[in-house]
This record gives C-alpha cells, sequence and structure tokens, in this order.
C-alpha cells in the first residue's frame, strides 16, 4: 500500500516542504510595530542612500571582493568534501551522504548568521547604522558562496552572480514579486537559461532598491547608540531568510541535476 521513498524522493520532498513553508510565510507583508513608528521620522533620502551603499558594495564584490571574502574559508577545501561526498553519495543506499550536502550548507548559513548578528549588534550599540552595511554584504556573500560550493557550484561568472542576485531578491520579496522570482530561479534550474538576457548591473540595482526598502527603518534605528542594538538584531533576520532561501534553491538545483 504504501511505497517506500528512496533517499533522493525524501531529500526532494524535504526541500520542497520547506520552499512552500518560506513562500507561505512571505505570501503578505506585514509590517512590524517598530517600522510603523519609525516611518514617521526617517528622512525621505535616507532610502536612496542606503540603496546607492548596497550598489557600491555589490559593484565593489563582483569586481575585486570575491577573492577577499575567499580568504576567510578554504574554497579547495569545501570543492574536495564536495567531491569526496558527490563520489560517495552514488554507492550510499541509506541516503546519509546524500543528506550531507545540505547539512554542511545549514551549518554554512548558520554560522556566518551569528557572525553577521554579533557584527550588527556590536555597530548599533555604538551608534553605527549605515557603515554596517559593507560588512553585512560581504557576510551575506560569504555565506552563499560557501551553500554554493557546498553543493558543487562556482559563483564567479555572470551566470552565477545572476543567479544569486535573483535569490537575494527572492528572499526579501513578498506576495506575487516573491511568486514571479521564484519561477524565474526555478525555470533557470530546469533550463539553465534565464528569461531575458543576463545585465548584471540591472540586477544588482534591483537587488540593491528590494535590500534598501526593507531594511530602511533597521538601518535608521541602527544609527542611534544603544538602541541601535535592536535594528543590529535585523541582521541576524535578514541574513538567516536570505541563506535559507539560498539553501533551498542550490539544493533544488543540486536535486535536479541528480
Amino acid at each position: 500500500m504504501f511505497k517506500k521513498l528512496s533517499p533522493y524522493e525524501k531529500e526532494w520532498a524535504d526541500m520542497i516542504k520547506k520552499e512552500d513553508k518560506f513562500l507561505k510565510a512571505r505570501a503578505d507583508k506585514k509590517d512590524s510595530i517598530i517600522n510603523r513608528k519609525l516611518e514617521k521620522i526617517v528622512p525621505a533620502k535616507l532610502q536612496d542612500t542606503i540603496d546607492e551603499a548596497f550598489s557600491k558594495v555589490f559593484n565593489l564584490i563582483f569586481e575585486k571582493g570575491t577573492g577577499f571574502i575567499e580568504k576567510t574559508y578554504s574554497k579547495e577545501r569545501l570543492m574536495e568534501k564536495y567531491s569526496e561526498n558527490d563520489y560517495a553519495s552514488l554507492s550510499d543506499h541509506s541516503g546519509k551522504r546524500l543528506r550531507s550536502f545540505s547539512k554542511r550548507a545549514q551549518a554554512s548559513g548558520t554560522g556566518n548568521m551569528l557572525l553577521s548578528g554579533a557584527a550588527g549588534i556590536g555597530m548599533g550599540a555604538a551608534g553605527v547604522g549605515i557603515p554596517d552595511i559593507p560588512i553585512f554584504t560581504a557576510m551575506l556573500f560569504k555565506g552563499i558562496y560557501e551553500i554554493a560550493l557546498n553543493y558543487g557550484y562556482s559563483y564567479d561568472n555572470d551566470r552565477e552572480r545572476n543567479f544569486i542576485l535573483l535569490i537575494i531578491q527572492g528572499a526579501v520579496s513578498y506576495g506575487d514579486n516573491l511568486s514571479r522570482i521564484n519561477n524565474e530561479i526555478d525555470t533557470f534550474i530546469r533550463t539553465g537559461k534565464f528569461s531575458s538576457e543576463i545585465n548584471i548591473e540591472k540586477q544588482i540595482k534591483t537587488t540593491s532598491a528590494l535590500l534598501s526598502r526593507e531594511l530602511l527603518y533597521m538601518k535608521f534605528l541602527q544609527g542611534t547608540p544603544i538602541v541601535g542594538a535592536i535594528g543590529g538584531v535585523y541582521d541576524v533576520i535578514y541574513m538567516k531568510n536570505i541563506t535559507d532561501y539560498a539553501n533551498i534553491k542550490y539544493k533544488r538545483r543540486f536535486l535536479e541535476k541528480r
């Protein structure tokens, strides 16, 4: 009466379950009480300032920052571990090796989330808001890069950069916009093609606008000494959302390939 699922089918079902939960949680945007109170006092031009800050950091990372980020982890070791697990998983019928890919990727995301949170809270307590953006963004890319490597993917060409930017966009979007981005990502995973020609500069602007809109109030709050630590806590929340979504989409891509 009941068919026993293979290790692959179990991993696919786990990925779908987590993806559905993520999408349902972001079906509608719900502003917090803090956001509603801050809305009245946040300077009108602050979003443009944050938007520009994110754009500059994205460009800097893509132009010459990836090598610096790679100094914070062993790229070679992660690639070796992926190859080792990939080979062993082909003959492992228990599913232990197959499960190890997502476990290692999840551990990378959690570690970087905690580091980002510590930095954000510390800078927030000191009243540092916008200057925290380069640190937050660098830690974000570190987390995504490590997740990508754990699933056997690179990140140093425009095709992969476009994929990463779409992941960040999806993770900070809601409702129909999230659904559209999620479908775009899944189409690429299935076909290896995006719906339009890759334009990294345009994607950077779109991603920066979405991030600045989402983080506007928290970065404003983070610029106030002591209470700014609350804004720093949100670095953890957004880092978790983005790395969780990255883990889901890279896992789907990994499983689709197999």
